[in-house]
């Protein structure tokens, strides 16, 4: 390999508008007009990873690549969306983003006809009806239709936690994660229902939110046949079934199904309360309890007792009126 790599740099470099020399890569026999890009190339095949973050260590094959991931460390967002002025530290992920305000969904799936507006998407969609799990945990056996969702859950096992939010400090597994954990500071809903004009902080939220006005529940529950209108909900009630606790505290030991569980158990320790009342400023550790004391500002009750007709703003204080209306049997 080392003499191939002298003789390259001592080669004359042609330019590729003559098309008069190139450059083959004896492993596998791809040819390049440049020679420095049959030496990125070899590295493949070499395994070798001479570019290493400074920050964290991680090592990279090409230079572009490192570039790309010290954005995560530094938070540089080099990509603008001309419509909203949204910032991005990938292209790839502005690239996605306009997909939301252009609306097109080029790929479609042959299974059930939904549309997607990226390729990726849609081969992840259709397992959901084909079953298929390819990407497998090497820690626990554990196995993922996605590799994105594999990524995610290693993080289980290391605890390591990249990204940081600039407001409060708080750290995240992923990118996604701070970006939506961000928009509690700043109020920011991105996702509207086309059908009454709804927003939210979270696409997911969006997706789940419009399954309201279809009616559509694609993901069901193989133990009990319950359904679910997203493939998230279908595997957190799987764990009812399972008994299955992947998220452990790291205070008290205290083990839940899903993340969403751990997060608002972490600020019993830490005293965090995210989530403020905009008309009085009393915060809360999470968001139903806000929801909550918000209805007193507004009058709302939603729990109506069927009995007398007594309505009252919390589910707790009907609960608690049910309970003194009970008679001792005789």
């Amino acid at each position: 390999m080392k003499s191939r790599r002298r003789s390259l740099r001592t080669s004359p470099q042609t330019p590729a508008a003559t098309g008069s020399e190139m450059f083959h890569c004896s492993d596998c026999g791809k040819s390049f007009t440049k020679s420095h890009h049959l030496k990125d190339h070899e590295r493949i095949h070499t395994g070798e990873n001479t570019f290493c973050c400074g920050q964290c260590g991680k090592r990279f094959t090409h230079l572009c690549d490192l570039q790309r991931h010290e954005r995560i460390h530094t938070g540089q967002k080099p990509y603008h969306c001309s419509q909203c002025g949204k910032s991005f530290t990938f292209q790839s992920n502005l690239q996605q983003h306009e997909l939301l305000h252009t609306g097109e969904k080029p790929y479609h799936c042959s299974h059930c006809g939904k549309s997607f507006a990226r390729k990726n998407n849609l081969q992840r969609h259709e397992r959901s009806h084909t079953e298929e799990k390819p990407y497998y945990c090497s820690q626990c056996g554990k196995s993922f239709t996605c590799n994105n969702n594999l990524q995610q859950h290693k993080y289980i096992h290391t605890g390591e936690k990249p990204y940081y939010c600039s407001q409060c400090g708080k750290s995240f597994t992923f990118q996604s994660n701070l970006q939506r954990h961000e928009r509690i500071h700043t109020g920011e809903k991105p996702y509207h229902c086309k059908q009454c004009g709804k927003s939210f902080t979270q696409l997911y939220t969006l997706r789940q939110h419009k399954y309201i006005h279809t009616g559509e529940k694609l993901y069901q529950c193989g133990q009990c046949g319950k359904s679910f209108t997203c493939q998230l909900y279908l595997q957190r009630h799987e764990r009812i079934h399972t008994g299955e606790k992947l998220y452990h505290c790291g205070q008290c030991g205290k083990s839940f199904t899903c993340q969403r569980y751990l997060q608002q158990h972490e600020r019993i320790h830490t005293g965090e309360k995210l989530y403020y009342c905009t008309q009085c400023g009393k915060s809360f550790r999470d968001q139903s309890r806000l929801h909550s004391h918000q209805q007193s500002h507004t009058g709302q009750k939603p729990y109506l007792c069927e009995q007398c007709g007594r309505s009252y703003t919390h589910s707790s204080s009907l609960r608690r009126h049910k309970c003194s209306n009970i008679k001792p049997s005789d």
